[in-house]
């Protein structure tokens, strides 16, 4: 602690003899006694009134009244003023000593110093105020205290700011990462090669919990509570003095550096939209997030404390608070703004669509509590400005999403899936819808467009227009961006010049986009009638697999007059029915190890679909193969090679079929030689 300059001894050339040693000792009583005094101003005039019966008049000669008939008839009023020039001479001097020494500061010294230098200070400043003689001397005194009580604020307040810690108080921002979002770029809606994690990933319970980790509802101070009530005694100084503005500029600048280092603290840094615009999408993901945590501790930790410091510190004028507190976070405000504004305007992507909305809501959530605490009309240009990048954001959101459904309907990738399994595609489109239903309430408000989705789909079935019509707005546009995928897929299953593939690619994508649907919200807002439609055009590619792929094969299986299956009779009539039994045989055995050998190649993800497929195809052929071989296997057992024509049993039939779907080639050795 810096040591004070040695207290002043006042004196007057007035304060002379028995009167005026009591004037002088009145002076110098007047100025301890206002250092204890938390109401110097009013307790000046106590003070001058009531030291004893000569002075009761000093009032009426320190502060005149109009009516001469109100001076005392008690004392000589010639000797008021002498006490008043007391009072501030002694004042004066001991703010001209301080200004002496630049590099002692008061609040660094005891408290008796600090009270007798607020108290000097407040004689000065009633000196001043009360005009006469002398008032030059008080005004180079009050403007030498001043300048002196606006740098020990900005010290205070450097002094004893609180650091802010995103570890300690806040949590830290690593735990804010959406991972259900990190794999979604822009390559990966079209790259086969790209793997994607998203089906493991639960979305809407990774952004809860996300969200759920913010600590921004702690309490902070922006400067430790003992140094308030100090910076409130400089500032009622400095306004009740008329230096207002130099206080509002001293206070103001001070809160703004501070602000900023906050900011950088929480990683929302200063970017131009230039900037922004350039850098590659993880980093912008990653600076997304670190502002959706940012704009929240913004507004209810650092602008909710503001606010507070404001009203404590700055209490002596409402509309001083006021505008200290707009103006000292006007350029944190600005700088979130700024970047959510440059977000708005980059180059649309779909990728871009969930956090948009993440920034969106963020902001939304806050504009109540930024009026709350913007009480005066001075902060109506910042909530105008916040609106109108709420809006920007918004219309960013629809914007990329009228995109994404843009490159659904545009994308014309040629390469087939081989093996007729999930199309990377499908993947990326309906775990990114799945994202999307989080913000339903949000959407279907950004997405209330006056009815164009419900205009855009018409059916003559009524009720699939029924159920159109009961539909959210953005259940409405989760319907055209699916109707989207389907429509490109089914130009994609054109690629394949096997029908039966194109059913099994079909059936693959389908069942996926129906059970992704059915196990999140996704079911509740399209609802049970679009899942039963769905799942019955999976019933219907079943039966057209099977018609495909299995009717020649089984064709060989039908009766055409040739043998009774007893194997009697004799001549030319008996050989060519034996011929024919033979050649059937031959023939399904040959179309079956084709499908064999193709369909192992072939891959149904699902479990359960790839079971039913093949209790489907063992229902149809296994009994038609059977009976076949019931009734005419005895008329090839007779001839020679009866292996040749013959090749399965009915169970290896069974075991053969067992190995379709499972995308990688069959074993060719289940088959084995009747006995």
């Amino acid at each position: 602690m810096s040591a004070a300059p040695p207290s002043p001894q006042p004196e007057s050339p007035s304060a002379t003899g028995v009167g005026g040693d009591k004037v002088l000792a009145a002076a110098q009583h007047i100025v301890k006694s206002l250092a204890t005094s938390k109401n110097a101003a009013d307790d000046m005039i106590h003070i001058l009134s009531g030291f004893d019966n000569r002075l009761s008049s000093i009032t009426n000669d320190l502060f005149p009244s109009p009516d001469p008939s109100s001076f005392s008839a008690s004392g000589s009023s010639s000797e008021i003023p002498a006490a008043a020039a007391a009072a501030f001479d002694a004042a004066d001097q001991l703010i001209q000593l301080w200004d002496a020494t630049p590099e002692a500061l008061v609040f660094e010294a005891s408290e008796d110093d600090v009270a007798q230098y607020l108290a000097a200070v407040d004689v000065a400043v009633e000196h001043l105020a009360c005009g006469g003689a002398g008032g030059a001397r008080a005004g180079v005194a009050v403007q030498l205290a001043m300048v002196r009580l606006e740098e020990e604020l900005r010290h205070l307040m450097v002094r004893h700011a609180v650091p802010l810690d995103p570890t300690g108080l806040f949590f830290s921002l690593r735990r804010l990462s959406l991972e259900s979002m990190d794999d979604l770029d822009a390559c990966s809606l079209f790259d086969a090669a790209t793997p994607l994690s998203l089906d493991a990933a639960a979305p809407e319970t990774a952004r809860g919990a996300a969200l759920g980790n913010s600590l921004e509802d702690q309490v902070f101070e922006p400067v430790r509570p003992e140094a308030v009530d100090e910076l409130r005694a400089i500032a009622d100084r400095m306004a009740r003095a008329g230096y207002a503005r130099e206080l509002a500029d001293a206070y103001c600048g001070v809160r703004r550096d501070l602000l900023d280092e906050y900011l950088s603290v929480l990683g929302v840094e200063r970017l131009s939209i230039d900037e922004v615009q350039r850098i590659e999408w993880k980093l912008l993901n990653d600076k997304m997030k670190k502002w959706v945590h940012g704009v929240k501790t913004v507004v209810r930790v650092l602008l909710a404390g503001e606010r507070r410091l404001c009203d404590q510190v700055l209490a002596a004028s409402d509309e001083l608070t006021e505008e200290c507190f707009v103006e000292s976070t006007k350029g944190c405000i600005m700088q979130i703004l700024n970047f959510g504004d440059a977000v708005a305007v980059c180059p649309r992507s779909p990728e871009k669509v969930p956090r948009l909305l993440d920034m969106y809501e963020a902001l939304a959530e806050v504009i109540p509590e930024m009026k709350d605490l913007c009480l005066g009309s001075s902060g109506d240009g910042v909530i105008s400005d916040v609106q109108a990048i709420l809006d920007r954001l918004g219309d960013a959101v629809r914007g990329n999403l009228f995109e994404f459904g843009k490159m659904l309907q545009q994308e014309t990738s040629r390469r087939a899936m081989m093996a007729g399994e999930i199309h990377p595609m499908t993947r990326y489109v309906m775990n990114y819808l799945r994202l999307l239903v989080v913000y339903s309430e949000t959407l279907d408000v950004l997405l209330d467009d006056g009815g164009d989705d419900h205009n855009a789909f018409r059916s003559s079935d009524d009720q699939d227009q029924e159920h159109l019509e009961s539909m959210t707005p953005f259940g409405r546009r989760l319907l055209k961006l699916i109707s989207y995928l389907e429509a490109n897929l089914e130009e994609k299953s054109k690629l394949y010049e096997d029908a039966a593939l194109e059913c099994i690619f079909a059936m693959n994508n389908l069942l996926y986009i129906v059970q992704k649907v059915k196990d999140s919200e996704l079911g509740k807002i399209l609802g049970d009638h679009w899942i039963k439609r769905h799942s019955g055009k999976i019933r219907q590619y079943s039966k057209s697999y099977l018609r495909i792929s299995w009717t020649k094969a089984l064709s060989y299986f039908k009766e055409d007059g040739h043998g009774s299956g007893s194997g009697s009779g004799s001549g030319s009539g008996h050989s060519s029915s034996r011929m024919s039994i033979k050649e059937k045989f031959k023939n399904f055995n040959m179309a079956f190890e084709e499908i064999y050998r193709n369909q192992t190649l072939w891959k149904v993800p699902d479990p359960q679909l790839r079971e039913e497929l093949k209790i489907s195809i063992s229902e149809n052929v296994i009994p038609a193969y059977r009976a076949f071989l019931g009734r005419y296997g005895n008329q090839v057992d007779g001839g020679r090679n009866p292996g040749k024509y013959v090749k399965y049993t009915p169970e290896d039939l069974e075991s053969q079929l067992s190995d379709l779907f499972e995308g990688s080639p069959g074993s060719a050795n289940h088959s084995r030689r009747r006995t």
